[in-house]
């Protein structure tokens, strides 16, 4: 008993489809659809695909030949492969050779003998499987490595890129800003006296306190602009202006007022929540700075805002 496939089978002709589908029942093939056109056949595998179409090279309307691009086609838009046998009255090499420059898997002439047509699907379903097991593997494998590139510049609890998707963010804004122009500024924004949430609340409710200012910063800001979370309590928010003019430290004053204008909502109750920002901007003509560089002065200027009292922007 061979194993079942999926099976197409198009000819204009009735009486050929029949013949085909009888013989492939003899064979022990039953998941048999027929199709009178190349536009029907279509349709069926949109409805629902196969693993081996058995096509007439003459057809009206759409060709044997035409329909093998448009099964490929539609084969690539979903990650499929469908083995396709075309079968005609033409013989000789030339037509055969024709046959397999347009993507046809194997070839048959009529009349179509019973044991080269159960050699032919049988080979044809191997073909079909193989490569769909490849292509679901390596769908598998794409999904999974999207996943741990995911995780890997993602911060678990914020759901914000974190410090490696950092990284690579900035060094596409500075190539981008000294290549093209404008200006970049880099605030670090440290939640102030947080470890005094944690010890009265406790870290949950820390916890929470981050989850909410991360989505405070992410509507304070443009969607073109990045907030990542760096650790702990600390943010970074990056902000490219094609405007020179608009890259001014003091744009991250409108952040701070959003983030500390209402109580943060808690399991605990509302919590009152201030933060200080250390800010570094760089503008096309500059001298030419490194990453390192621009968060070491944002850090340095987020060092000077906590000792001159917090809640407040220093750049």
């Amino acid at each position: 008993m061979v194993e079942d496939l999926a099976i197409v089978i198009v000819d204009d002709m009735q009486y050929s489809r029949a013949v085909l589908r009888t013989t492939l029942n003899r064979i022990g093939y039953t998941d048999i659809r027929m199709a009178g056109s190349a536009s029907e056949c279509l349709a069926m595998l949109s409805d629902r695909r196969a693993e081996v179409v058995l096509a007439d090279w003459v057809m009206p309307e759409m060709n044997g030949l035409e329909l093998t691009a448009a099964i490929r086609q539609k084969d690539d838009d979903r990650g499929h492969y469908t083995a396709i046998i075309l079968f005609t009255g033409k013989e000789g090499d030339e037509p055969m050779m024709e046959a397999f420059r347009h993507g046809v898997d194997d070839y048959l002439t009529k009349p179509v003998n019973q044991t080269q047509l159960a050699a032919r699907v049988y080979a044809a379903g191997r073909i079909a499987r193989l490569q769909n097991t490849v292509l679901e593997t390596s769908s598998a494998l794409a999904a999974a490595n999207r996943q741990l590139e995911y995780l890997s510049t993602t911060d678990p609890l914020t759901g914000l890129p974190n410090r490696r998707a950092l990284t690579k963010r900035l060094e596409a804004v500075v190539l981008e800003t000294q290549g093209r122009g404008g200006g970049l500024c880099v605030g670090l924004l440290d939640v102030d006296h947080f470890k005094q949430i944690n010890d009265t609340y406790g870290h949950d409710v820390g916890d929470e306190v981050l989850t909410t200012l991360s989505k405070r910063l992410r509507l304070a800001l443009r969607p073109m602009d990045m907030v990542a979370r760096l650790g702990g309590e600390e943010f970074a928010l990056v902000m490219h202006f094609h405007e020179v003019d608009n890259c001014n430290p003091a744009i991250f004053q409108r952040v701070l007022d959003t983030v500390s204008k209402d109580p943060f909502p808690t399991s605990e109750g509302q919590i009152p929540v201030t933060a200080s920002i250390g800010a570094c901007c760089y503008r096309h003509g500059e001298q030419m700075v490194t990453i390192q560089g621009i968060l070491k002065t944002a850090d340095e200027n987020l060092y000077r805002a906590k000792a001159e009292g917090r809640n407040r922007v220093v750049g």
